[in-house]
């Protein structure tokens, strides 16, 4: 069971687990061997006060309510790579991706045996950890950015069988509460407010965390 990975606030589960999700039906193949990391990963896209992703335009990172979140240790464990490289992206603007460059800036916690957490698309310059460090719960290890595979600002998080982003199965996990507000489709102009407990979101839903203490 993981803490939520920001300091509470409303968020689409974009892409999450759902038959129809595109990270559900992604496979890479590498090195004569097919791999699905993405199965149950989300890209968390911060919903504002006006009920979208951005505000005072589309043009600028700093438009996207998410970018600068800081992005918190859903459990404790120990980080075992980070990279921080990459130029954020202008918004809607993708840049020719690679095996390399796909997650963009990241890191990878390790917080059980053979369960990792992968953090993608981390804003350069903002990784606060190194390799090696032991982190725990709520800690700040980046903030949200635009690097990578992306066209706008958000958070890609994935749980592992393996130490790599894209060699490696896709595991499940849950968070032990949240309040789904209903389909993005649909958000703000129809919104429910339904606690759940210990799961994970489901697909492109709205979901409210509470503020992490820690």
């Amino acid at each position: 069971m993981l803490i939520p990975p920001f300091h509470g606030g409303i968020w689409l589960a974009g892409d999450g687990p759902a038959n129809n999700s595109n990270h559900r039906r992604g496979v890479f193949a590498i090195d004569g061997h097919i791999y699905s990391p993405e199965r149950f990963a989300i890209d968390w896209v911060k919903v504002g006060s006006n009920g979208d992703s951005r505000h005072d335009g589309t043009a600028k990172n700093e438009n996207w309510w998410g970018w600068g979140e800081p992005v918190l240790a859903v459990a404790e464990g120990d980080i075992t790579e980070v990279v921080d490289e990459f130029p954020d992206n202008t918004p809607s603007v993708l840049p020719p991706v690679t095996l390399d460059n796909i997650a963009g800036n990241h890191l990878i916690l390790r917080i059980a045996k053979n369960r990792f957490v992968t953090y993608a698309h981390l804003q350069r310059g903002s990784i606060k950890v190194r390799q090696g460090d032991h982190v725990h719960p709520g800690d700040v290890l980046a903030l949200l950015g635009n690097s990578g595979n992306t066209t706008g600002a958000h958070l890609h998080l994935q749980v592992t069988d393996r130490n790599s982003v894209l060699q490696s199965e896709g595991v499940p996990f849950v968070f032990p509460a949240f309040t789904y507000l209903g389909p993005g489709s649909v958000y703000p102009e129809k919104q429910l407010s339904v606690p759940w407990v210990k799961s994970i979101p489901p697909g492109n839903g709205v979901v409210k965390f509470e503020q992490v203490k820690h």
